[in-house]
C-alpha cells in the first residue's frame, strides 16, 4: 500500500468514527441508592428533545419554491439551502505552488461540490468555524477533511475548477459540510456549474417539540404533484445518518473515491455518459464470471464479495432468483442526465438485476432471500430507498470473505 493510500484509508476511518460519534447519546450520571430494602422505582417522566437540526431533501433535487415554503413553517428559527453538483478539476497546487492534480489532456477530475449562502450556512457550524465560512463570500473555498486528505492539500492551496481559480481558506470536518469534497459560495457556484438545490438544513425554534417524522408529515403536502415518482421528502436528524446530505442512505462520493480510487473523465458520446481515463479503467475494472450473474464487468475490489454473495444465493435459494443481469460498470450520471450526480455504476460498484420487474418508482419484486444475502455481504438495496429502485444494488461496506 502506498503512503498516499495509507493516508486516504486513515482519513476514511476517522470520518466513519466521527460520523458514528454523532449517534452517541449523552448519559446522565446515576447515583447508587442508599442501602435498604429493594423497592421498585418509578421511571421519571421524560420529554424527548427536538433535534437541533433537520436535514430535508427530495429525490433528484428540491423543487422550485419548496425550500422557501418550508422556511415559512411556524416556529422555524433558521434555514439554509445547499446546491450540489459535480464540478471538474483541471489542476491543483499546494500552498507552496507544487503541482498536485494534473489529469491527462482533455480529461477532468469530477469533484462533489456544494454551494451555500455563507450568511445562512454559518448558523449550522460551530462559532469557531464561522470565520472560515465567511471567507466564502470573498471567493475562497473550503475542503472537506477527507477531500483534503485525498488530494494532499490544505489551507492556502489552489484549485482550478470549472475554469475558475479557487484558493482554499480552510479544511473543515466532513460532518460540517455534508461530506462534500469542496464548498464554495452560491455566487461562485453559479459560475462553475453548481446550480441544483439538493437539500436544506432547518433549525426549529428553541422549545419547539417536533420529531423528524412529524416534520416530514407537516411539509410533505407542499411538494408539487408534477414530481410524480419523485414526490417524496426525507427528513433526518443528527444521529439518524452520519452525514447531513441528500441521498444520505448511500456512501458520499469522497468515501467511494477513498475506497475505490479517483478517475478523470470527459463527456461521452451518448448524453449522460462519460469516457473514463483508460489508465484508471485498466487498473480498477475487470471482466469475470460470477455465479448466477454470468459475465460481469465490475470494479475488481467488489468481485470477491459479489462472488461469495452469489455463491451463497445459489446454495440457499433453490429456484434461481436472478432472471436477468442488467449491468455493473456503466460510466454515466444518475438517470442518464448530467443534471444529476455521478452514478456509482461509474466506479463499477453498483449492479442491476431483474430490471424488467423492478422499475424505479414502482413496488419492487425481488426475492427477499436474494436481498437479505446481498445485504449480509455488504450490498445496499435500492428497493428500500425513499423512491424504490428495486433492480439496483450497490456496495455499502466491506465484508471479509474466504479465498
Amino acid at each position: 500500500m502506498t503512503r498516499r493510500a495509507v493516508v486516504i484509508a486513515a482519513a476514511a476511518a476517522l470520518g466513519v468514527l466521527a460520523g458514528a460519534g454523532l449517534t452517541m447519546a449523552v448519559q446522565r450520571d446515576a447515583r447508587e441508592p442508599s442501602p435498604g430494602p429493594a423497592r421498585a422505582l418509578a421511571a421519571p417522566p421524560t420529554t424527548p428533545e427536538t433535534p437541533s437540526t433537520f436535514l430535508v431533501w427530495v429525490p433528484r433535487g428540491m423543487p422550485h419554491g419548496f425550500a422557501s415554503t418550508v422556511a415559512s413553517v411556524p416556529k422555524i428559527a433558521a434555514t439554509t439551502l445547499v446546491a450540489e453538483d459535480d464540478t471538474w478539476l483541471r489542476r491543483s497546487w499546494t500552498a507552496g505552488g507544487e503541482l498536485v492534480d494534473h489529469p491527462p489532456a482533455g480529461y477532468r477530475i469530477p469533484i462533489d461540490t456544494a454551494a451555500v449562502d455563507p450568511a445562512t450556512f454559518a448558523s449550522f457550524v460551530p462559532a469557531a468555524d464561522r470565520p472560515d465560512v465567511a471567507a466564502l463570500s470573498q471567493g475562497a473555498a473550503i475542503l472537506g477533511g477527507s477531500s483534503a486528505a485525498l488530494r494532499g492539500l490544505g489551507p492556502g492551496s489552489v484549485l482550478d475548477v470549472g475554469g475558475r481559480t479557487l484558493r482554499v481558506a480552510a479544511v473543515l470536518p466532513d460532518q460540517l459540510v455534508g461530506a462534500a469534497e469542496l464548498v464554495v459560495s452560491d455566487r461562485v457556484g453559479a459560475r462553475i456549474g453548481v446550480s441544483h438545490d439538493r437539500y436544506m438544513l432547518v433549525q426549529p425554534a428553541r422549545g419547539r417539540r417536533m420529531t423528524p417524522e412529524a416534520f416530514r408529515a407537516r411539509i410533505a403536502p407542499f411538494l408539487p404533484a408534477s414530481l410524480e415518482v419523485n414526490r417524496a421528502v426525507q427528513v433526518r436528524a443528527p444521529g439518524d445518518t452520519p452525514y447531513l446530505r441528500a441521498g444520505d442512505a448511500v456512501l458520499p462520493p469522497v468515501v467511494v473515491k477513498t475506497l475505490f480510487g479517483e478517475f478523470a473523465g470527459r463527456a461521452g458520446r451518448q448524453a449522460g455518459t462519460l469516457q473514463i481515463d483508460p489508465r484508471w479503467t485498466s487498473a480498477h475494472i475487470v471482466t469475470t464470471h460470477v455465479p448466477l450473474l454470468g459475465r460481469v464487468t465490475c470494479n475488481r475490489q467488489i468481485v470477491p464479495q459479489l462472488t461469495a454473495a452469489m455463491r451463497h444465493v445459489r446454495r440457499l435459494v433453490p429456484s434461481d432468483p436472478v432472471r436477468s443481469y442488467d449491468g455493473c460498470y456503466v460510466p454515466r450520471f444518475i438517470g442518464w442526465s448530467a443534471e444529476n450526480m455521478l452514478s456509482y455504476h461509474t466506479w463499477g460498484i453498483a449492479f442491476d438485476v431483474n430490471a424488467g420487474a423492478n422499475v424505479r418508482g414502482e413496488a419492487p419484486h425481488q426475492d427477499p432471500r436474494l436481498v437479505r444475502i446481498l445485504a449480509r455481504y455488504g450490498f445496499e438495496w435500492g428497493g428500500s430507498w425513499i423512491v424504490p429502485d428495486g433492480n439496483h444494488f450497490e456496495f455499502h461496506r466491506s465484508v471479509p470473505v474466504g479465498a
